[in-house]
């Protein structure tokens, strides 16, 4: 039973994989010989991350993570912003950790303990390869992140944000989906909201039946591009897509890359065009438009303003390397 909520502490509450994000530039015939689908996610073991870094060159070292990407991109538009993920207990984690702090998010979260007898998980890795045309092939290591589970998500937290944001490449694990229930559950009790993003279409076909649970039980704002949308209600019709969304959810966004996104509640649609650019790295374009429009969300903008601010968020991130933007981002709500 929910109650009216009081005043959140904080807007947007993202809950996802903590990843340290390795960018390298790459011709296309690298992503042929590693056997990957340009544009694609693929879960590595240990000696494939290493083989990988032996054949690439790395240019930029970050935290990382859908969701914590979205969260460091509303923080910069002055959304107050919290962050529950796992790292491991070693450099790269206390590394995430100040990231984090550095970018003035909440990051209250525990690290992995390593226990007796087993070996230690360390904090994970996704290494980004860009091909010159822009398109981001990721090979990621999850290494802690996926021992996140239902204790994780710290109640208190959850009750006192506005939205909880959940990132679907979390979703992988029976525990993580039992903590996606228990943050909705503790959300809505708070008088909150939750909102999801579906992240991969090839994670969506590996837990379809899943997903479409979790969507109609459980969220109130989808966040989607077209391929994952399809994949979702297994049509080849947008429009029908979005249709049935709409029935499940109560807000449905869909990006639409170059075409720009589409924001539908019930029966009220907007299709919101945006501005051409220069294309040089699409990493983070969907975490960037998420925040955007989450932060023009929290400021009870209109849905075609929320929009067009998560547009104009994701140009200022794809055009340049990396899944954040520059130091000049200004884009206050």
């Amino acid at each position: 039973m929910s109650h009216p909520a009081q005043p959140a502490r904080y807007d947007l509450l993202c809950v996802g994989n903590a990843i340290v994000d390795m960018l390298a530039s790459v011709d296309a015939n690298v992503i042929t010989e590693l056997g990957a689908t340009a544009g694609s996610m693929t879960l590595i073991d240990t000696e494939t991350m290493a083989k990988i870094q032996q054949r690439v060159s790395i240019e930029h070292v970050s935290g990382g993570g859908s969701a914590a990407n979205t969260a460091v991109v509303a923080a910069r538009m002055g959304t107050q912003t919290a962050y529950l993920g796992k790292v491991a207990d070693d450099h790269a984690g206390d590394d995430f950790t100040r990231d984090m702090h550095a970018q003035s998010i909440a990051f209250p979260s525990y690290p992995l303990k390593k226990t007796d007898g087993q070996e230690e998980i360390p904090t994970a890795r996704c290494i980004v390869l860009v091909t010159p045309d822009g398109q981001r092939t990721m090979f990621t290591y999850l290494g802690a992140c996926v021992e996140f589970t239902p204790s994780d998500v710290q109640e208190d937290i959850v009750a006192q944000s506005a939205v909880t944001y959940l990132e679907g490449y979390l979703f992988d694990r029976p525990h993580a989906q039992e903590a996606f229930y228990r943050a909705a559950e503790l959300a809505h009790k708070a008088g909150r909201k939750t909102a999801l993003t579906l992240s991969d279409s090839f994670c969506i076909q590996r837990h379809h039946a899943a997903f479409r649970r979790l969507v109609k039980e459980s969220i109130d704002i989808l966040f989607a591009n077209e391929a994952e949308i399809l994949a979702l209600y297994e049509t080849e019709s947008f429009d029908e897509a979005l249709k049935r969304a709409a029935q499940d959810v109560a807000l449905v966004v869909v990006t639409r890359g170059a075409d720009g996104a589409v924001v539908q509640t019930g029966q009220e649609r907007h299709d919101v065009p945006t501005q051409p650019v220069n294309v040089v790295d699409t990493t983070g374009a969907g975490d960037a438009f998420a925040a955007g429009f989450l932060a023009g969300y929290s400021r009870d903008k209109t849905l075609p303003e929320c929009v067009d601010l998560g547009n104009k968020a994701a140009g200022a991130v794809i055009t340049r390397l990396g899944a954040r933007p520059d130091e000049s981002f200004d884009l206050s709500v």
